[in-house]
């Protein structure tokens, strides 16, 4: 193969990201499958960057290698090179230098990474070698840099409802002319349901491993089985074909209730009535706006409600593309921010789930079964423990980065560091998202059976949540007293006899003293 290779001049080097196994990436538009080569590489610097998921590795490795057989079996011409391969180089630049070396291509082609520090490697690496990189903007997302710079230039605060609108707008998703359908923008007031152990829930749909998953998780097992997280049993899809079951399997057995239930949180039940289809969105498998036709289709068709439909859609063209767009506005940077001075490092049980507290055992080992907890998980318990805590943002953000399968920095860091922690100043949110005990209790059924009494505020056995809520609004006075969403709740502190002030801060030190 070689010989015929060197016989000819061959056009472009193309290479494939681990995160864009997609027919349609802008990297592949006008190749040649009779000249252009596909580079695709399993390295060690992207697998180990951080402690990722032992699910998250396989998931990826896998869905690598079933899209590079289908593109060979599609007439491509492919250059894999899998992890334990004996000359592996361990990093994207030196994969593609071993491809160029003796070899002559016009240019190396890519479609944008999505991470910043990829996408820095790449462009410093084209610069020290002379290469001609050309790399390509990202069209599976609807909003360009440029458009969200565009977007953001000159507003003062940079709220994702705005964002959104515009996007409905430009999709024509769920829009009857210029107006939304049913008459607003907005429907998230409807869900918010706690859900009742009573329900009829659908378990998202399992895949069966292939030889192929098998064999990337011996190989997981073998070379990160002292990363974080259960490997099998494995259930995720890894082709294209298997993430549109996922997604048609969520369209007919879970939508209809979505909405209502969405943040929800049940003890014993991982999944309600989510799609748990955003590692294959972000990886490429599925296309985000087939995803919102198909909810849209659904509602349309009477299948599923609107306000299920709305909220989903909101996820996609509104919240995954506003995140994007805050992470290349402030990139580089934007990782350590730590607005409130925050500098606790992040408690061993977020690794073991190994804590009395039921809330934050059940997402934690969840998230290290599953690799997944949906987002009221990680943002009102895990999220909520870490900021009222104190704990160090830079170490939030890494855990969330390492223990997800569906985590990318770009969409994982504004939602750690932005909406999560309020590392931002507020940025991309307009208050911290703090909330006690009663929150937790409200949405969910965990507190009934917890070590501690979510009911009891102050002294031995107290939610850690309430004296943790008051110890991180009084620790922050300086910097949210005059946050206008605020004002209420430090005025019910202000209220407070110091007695009770001082039981609250006191049983916060205690809390505090017991996990770090």
């Amino acid at each position: 193969m070689a010989s015929q290779e060197n016989a000819q001049e061959l056009r472009n080097l193309i290479l494939v990201l681990g995160d864009q196994l997609c027919r349609k990436v802008s990297s592949l538009d006008g190749a040649d499958r009779d000249q252009d080569i596909i580079l695709m590489a399993e390295v060690s610097e992207e697998a180990g960057y951080v402690r990722h998921h032992k699910k998250k590795i396989a998931f990826l490795f896998s869905a690598m290698r079933h899209f590079a057989r289908e593109l060979e079996e599609d007439g491509w011409k492919v250059r894999y090179t899998k992890l334990d391969d004996p000359e592996n180089s361990g990093s994207l630049a030196g994969e593609i230098e071993g491809v160029l070396d003796g070899q002559r291509f016009s240019r190396v082609v890519i479609t944008e990474p999505g991470e910043y520090r990829v996408k820095s490697a790449l462009d410093a690496w084209a610069e020290a070698s002379g290469a001609v990189l050309e790399m390509r903007q990202d069209s599976r997302f609807l909003c360009s840099h440029e458009r969200f710079q565009s977007w953001a230039e000159g507003r003062k605060q940079l709220r994702m409802e705005y964002f959104y609108r515009e996007m409905r707008r430009e999709t024509g998703l769920l829009m009857q002319g210029d107006q939304p359908e049913g008459g607003k923008w907005n429907f998230d007031q409807e869900n918010r349901k706690p859900a009742k152990g009573d329900l009829c829930l659908p378990h998202p749909l399992e895949t069966r491993p292939d030889a192929i998953t098998e064999e990337v998780l011996d190989l997981v097992e073998a070379r990160f089985g002292g990363h974080f997280g259960t490997l099998r049993p494995f259930w995720f899809a890894v082709t294209r074909e298997g993430a549109l079951q996922a997604l048609e399997y969520f369209a007919e057995k879970a939508l209809s209730c979505f909405g209502d239930y969405q943040d929800a949180m049940l003890e014993g039940e991982r999944f309600l009535y989510h799609s748990v289809i955003s590692q294959y969105i972000n990886s490429g498998l599925l296309e985000p706006m087939e995803v919102c036709r198909r909810v849209e289709r659904a509602y349309y068709e009477g299948n599923a409600p609107l306000n299920a439909a709305e909220g989903f859609i909101r996820q996609i063209i509104g919240w995954r593309e506003y995140v994007r767009g805050i992470y290349w506005l402030n990139m580089p940077g934007y990782t350590e921010q730590n607005y409130f001075g925050a500098s606790r490092p992040l408690p061993d049980f977020y690794w073991t789930g190994e804590t009395g507290m039921a809330c934050l055992a059940a997402a934690i080992t969840q998230t290290r079964e599953e690799a997944y907890a949906h987002h009221i998980q990680r943002l009102m318990v895990t999220g909520n423990f870490a900021m009222l805590a104190g704990v160090d943002p830079r170490e939030v953000h890494e855990w969330y980065l390492a223990v997800y399968a569906d985590a990318y920095e770009w969409v994982e860091a504004p939602n750690v560091i932005g909406m999560s922690q309020f590392a931002d100043g507020g940025l991309l949110g307009s208050k911290p998202y703090a909330a006690s005990g009663n929150y937790i209790n409200k949405m969910s059924d965990h507190c009934a059976g917890c070590s501690y009494d979510v009911k009891r505020k102050t002294g031995e056995g107290a939610c850690p949540f309430n004296p943790l809520y008051w110890d991180f609004l009084v620790r922050n006075t300086d910097k949210l007293r005059g946050n206008p969403r605020l004002r209420q709740v430090y005025r019910t502190w202000d209220r407070m006899s110091s007695e009770r002030q001082d039981a609250y801060l006191e049983t916060a030190r205690r809390v505090l003293e017991r996990y770090f």
